[in-house]
């Protein structure tokens, strides 16, 4: 039984200090353990656990796709004090086999957690981890997969399908675009890098089963951090789309890897990132 995405708790109006029932947004750590062993706890809205976890494990390299996993299931703590915020992943005989790529995700999940990416060594191993782009035959490089003007209408689209925002105003949304800009999927959680690994997780998931996403655009209600870059592209996705300007990094990893990406989509204009860094 998954868990609500929202509670209703009492808070005090700022206008008149009267206290009524307000709707916020649900979140709870989950626990994800591979093959019996702790991998990361992520902070998240509960709903869409699974595709959260092969989302995750697929933008962290721990898994290179769906035929990676034998079987996932959600489960309480031994004290069955926690729900079900924790989800066990077994491994295919073929990745559990190889003991790295569990060990290089923990490394890099305490690098990223504890001091952001520091230092050049840690941003080169995560470029060696993107796949490259094909250029454009016209002008030698990367272009968005849709008509410019019909990019810039899919965040008003993708508000559109963000209820538990309506209720809350407290979550970010992801969601993913076919070519002609229509929405297939979107996802909701108090994290926009959550949200986003969500959508990539149900793509890779029956009954979409696009691995890799080439015909689809990502499009997140946030900025455009290096983090929300680096999912899209590990992910395959032909372009990104933001809602919020994008950081240095996030244009530099961009460029590097051949992804088009329009960020700070507002009124029909926008940023178009693509070429050299």
């Amino acid at each position: 039984m998954s868990r609500p995405s929202l509670d209703h708790r009492e808070v005090n109006l700022r206008r008149d200090g009267q206290s009524r029932a307000d709707q916020l947004a649900v979140e709870e750590p989950l626990e994800i353990r591979i093959d019996g062993r702790s991998l990361a706890v992520l902070m998240r809205t509960p709903g869409y656990d699974e595709d959260l976890t092969v989302g995750f494990l697929l933008t962290e390299g721990v898994i290179d796709g769906l035929d990676d996993v034998s079987a996932l299931a959600s489960c309480g703590d031994a004290l069955r004090t926690n729900g079900n915020n924790v989800m066990q992943v077994k491994l295919a005989a073929g990745a559990s086999a190889d003991p790295s790529r569990f060990e290089r995700a923990q490394r890099d999940l305490y690098t990223a957690s504890g001091c952001g990416l520091c230092g050049k060594a840690t941003i080169d191993r995560v470029f060696q981890r993107l796949p490259s782009r094909t250029p454009s035959e016209h002008d030698g490089r990367p272009s968005l997969p849709l008509d410019l003007d019909l990019a810039c209408t899919l965040p008003d689209a993708l508000r559109l399908a963000q209820p538990l925002f309506d209720l809350t105003g407290g979550t970010h949304a992801a969601g993913a675009f076919d070519a002609e800009g229509r929405l297939l999927l979107s996802r909701e959680d108090v994290g926009r890098h959550n949200a986003v690994d969500k959508v990539i997780g149900a793509l890779l998931r029956p009954p979409y089963s696009k691995d890799p996403p080439l015909d689809v655009v990502l499009v997140v209600s946030s900025r455009a951090g290096f983090e929300v870059v680096q999912k899209a592209a590990i992910a395959g996705f032909s372009a990104l789309i933001t809602v919020g300007a994008a950081t240095t990094l996030a244009d530099e990893l961009a460029r590097t890897v051949g992804l088009p990406l329009l960020s700070f989509v507002r009124g029909g204009s926008a940023n178009l990132h693509v070429g050299e860094p």
